[in-house]
């Protein structure tokens, strides 16, 4: 993709303090026209190949006190820059946890950021709130919430985590519990982002150890009866909905029945694997997801969203509304009456209206379409582990649950993994990492485009029957 070149207008007066805020309609033509082009695409390429030397040199001097044409700087961004960022949204992105935001939900962000829309109370953004919470509401409804449930979007699944478990330890006392250390029982396949937030609030983990990545009953009790004293001291249980090394879901009723029994807080993180309850083959896998006092969703993930975006859900918002609320002689006026504003539901105050790009994707292109996008990436990892079990040389760690494979390729290190994504990545066929399974150095491929084809599977696949 280039810039397409322009004419600018004639230059505003130095002497003129809101030259910046007068439109160019040269340079409206020429934004528009690139942002065109890129959703034009059939296939977001992979990228991350470029020269970083050469980028820093047509960075360098390139801002100043005076103005430039945004030709040059957006053929910078083009030319130099664009080429440096791989493309979560690519059909070929396997690694981390990729994105693949709908064209619906990519063109509303766009309005969304022409109208400075912010979301942090209901006396500023009535509207705003109002499209959120019923983006909220859908996602409350797959996990079974009552219709009182409520939230706020986030920056993503770290920022998520770190809201919901301070509610958890600063509402503790109304549960009739008054630990000395606030404890929570984690599996050790949480998310980092779960250690960072317990770090952070001063809380301890009492880790349940897993023996296929799943927290089971079997490995809650162990985790209990190895350490009594942190086990009197839990405020919280944390059950993930799709580990994101693995995609494995926990035994969320096994995590809500302990809860239950002993008055915790039960936290689901569904960052990347949430999504999944809107497939009606893969719904008994979250069985006790209802019962929930928390859980988190990243829309930017299998919501198929911009970045960045989390929902935040709460079993009874007004839980968290007594925690987050900042007090301020400023802020008195928009905390006059009953509402729930988002800025009162987690660490944020200054918030972007994150979730109304998914609101009008959601209405736009309706739940069946979602349900069908989801279900493709459990599909095409199907696919990739039923191709892995018949080849030579190489071994599927274990069935996959939703949309991540792990296999072993037969006396390959750390090292040689790496040498075969940086294949993969010079030939632009796809983008992949490596990871470990109990300290086991493995190959991992995460599924979530649902454009991604079987033959993008095969191409991959059949590259690691070479050495590197």
């Amino acid at each position: 993709m280039s810039a397409q070149s322009s004419t600018s207008s004639t230059a505003p007066s130095i002497n003129d303090p809101a030259r910046m805020h007068r439109l160019d309609p040269a340079m409206l033509e020429l934004i528009l026209g690139y942002v065109t082009e890129r959703l034009e695409l059939a296939e977001a390429p992979v990228d991350g190949l470029g020269d970083r030397a050469a980028m820093h040199e047509a960075m360098a001097g390139l801002i100043g006190d005076g103005p430039r044409e945004a030709t040059e700087v957006l053929d910078v961004y083009v030319d130099y820059l664009a080429d440096t960022v791989l493309s979560a949204d690519s059909p070929r992105f396997f690694a981390f946890i990729p994105a693949a935001p709908t064209k619906a939900s990519l063109l509303f962000d766009m309005v969304v950021s022409a109208s400075s829309l912010q979301g942090c109370s209901w006396l500023e953004a009535a509207g705003a709130v109002m499209a959120e919470n019923a983006a909220l509401q859908v996602m409350a409804d797959a996990a079974g919430l009552p219709e009182s449930a409520g939230g706020t979007f986030v920056s993503g699944g770290s920022a998520g985590n770190l809201s919901a478990l301070v509610v958890a330890r600063d509402t503790a006392s109304q549960r009739g519990l008054s630990p000395k250390i606030p404890h929570v029982l984690v599996s050790d396949q949480s998310h980092s982002s779960i250690a960072n937030a317990l770090r952070i609030t001063g809380m301890r983990p009492l880790i349940a150890h897993t023996t296929d990545g799943c927290l089971t009953v079997e490995a809650i009790e162990r985790a209990l009866a190895k350490d009594p004293e942190a086990a009197a001291n839990l405020v919280a249980v944390v059950a993930t909905a799709g580990t994101t090394n693995a995609g494995i879901v926990d035994d969320i009723a096994a995590a809500a029945h302990v809860a239950q029994q002993r008055t915790l807080w039960l936290h689901v993180d569904g960052a990347y694997g949430g999504a999944g309850m809107l497939v009606p083959r893969l719904r008994p896998l979250y069985d006790g997801i209802e019962h929930a006092d928390s859980m988190v969703m990243d829309p930017h993930k299998w919501w198929f969203a911009p970045f960045d975006s989390a929902a935040l859900i709460y079993r009874d918002p007004y839980l968290a509304r007594q925690v987050h609320t900042q007090d301020a002689s400023y802020l008195d006026v928009i905390h006059g009456n009953d509402d729930l504003n988002p800025s009162d539901l987690a660490f944020h105050l200054t918030r972007r209206a994150r979730g109304m790009a998914l609101w009008f994707s959601l209405a736009v292109n309706g739940l069946d379409a979602y349900r069908d996008a989801v279900d493709a990436g459990v599909r095409i990892a199907e696919y990739a582990a039923s191709r892995i079990e018949a080849m030579d040389n190489v071994e599927l760690v274990r069935h996959p649950e939703l949309s991540i494979v792990l296999f072993r390729r037969e006396n390959w290190t750390v090292a040689g993994y790496e040498r075969w994504s940086q294949h993969l990545l010079k030939q632009q066929a796809a983008f992949v990492t490596s990871s470990s399974w109990y300290g086991e150095p493995v190959g991992r491929l995460a599924f979530l485009h649902p454009a991604t084809t079987t033959e993008m599977v095969d191409e991959v696949l059949d590259s690691l029957l070479r050495d590197y």
